[in-house]
């Protein structure tokens, strides 16, 4: 073998060698990136299971919040339903017995439209009806009811039951000295009518003072 084919195939031999070697090289550089790679997702990945458990554990937290509100609100519910159950209780033990009572009529008493001061008519029936009370000797309990009929709004009806109801009380104690602790204002605007309001002398009815007496 001549040297030109010795040079030739040792050539022939390195070349192969650089490229085999080169091969190499990059699978080698290519398996390290993924590896990598693959770390990274795995990373990713897990950092979504995390979240995606603080989130549900998030939702178990609010829900369990929202049962406990929802439960407080029902005792809360039932504590208010109790105690007015009491309440009411406590105020009939309180009110006694009804021995009477007295109805300040409007045809009577001459209430004036959309007025509360107490005519001349209604002082004079309430003078009559504190001397029942002298004869009666007890020591009583008085619920003073404002009524209207239904013309207007119901907002100013309740006012205007309460004005009338206030004046009665103002009279009885400013000139019979009734203690204030012995007498109730209630005014019940429409809502308890007598008389028929679609007519003159239902609604008449309807405007008035009860004054209830209890032992």
């Amino acid at each position: 073998m001549n040297k030109n084919k010795i040079t030739f195939l040792v050539g022939t031999i390195l070349i192969i060698g650089l490229i085999s070697g080169t091969g190499c090289a990059t699978k080698k550089y290519v398996l390290g990136e993924v590896a990598t790679l693959d770390q990274k997702v795995e990373g990713v990945e897990t950092s979504v299971e995390e979240n995606q458990k603080r989130i549900k554990e998030h939702d178990e937290s609010l829900a369990t919040l929202g049962s406990l509100i929802k439960k407080q609100e029902s005792d809360l519910n039932d504590q208010r339903s109790e105690f007015d159950s009491k309440l009411d209780e406590v105020k009939k033990a309180a009110e006694g017995k009804l021995i009477f009572e007295e109805v300040l009529k409007n045809d009577e008493a001459k209430f004036k439209f959309d007025k509360w001061d107490l005519s001349d008519e209604a002082k004079v029936m309430l003078d009559k009806f504190v001397e029942v009370l002298i004869a009666q000797d007890k020591g009583v309990y008085l619920e003073i009811q404002g009524h209207t009929d239904n013309t207007g709004e119901e907002e100013w009806n309740l006012i205007l039951g309460k004005r009338r109801a206030d004046a009665v009380m103002e009279y009885l104690h400013k000139d019979y000295n009734i203690p204030l602790h012995r007498m109730e204002v209630i005014s019940y605007g429409s809502d308890a009518p007598v008389g028929d309001n679609s007519i003159r002398d239902g609604r008449a009815q309807n405007r008035r003072v009860v004054i209830l007496v209890f032992e």
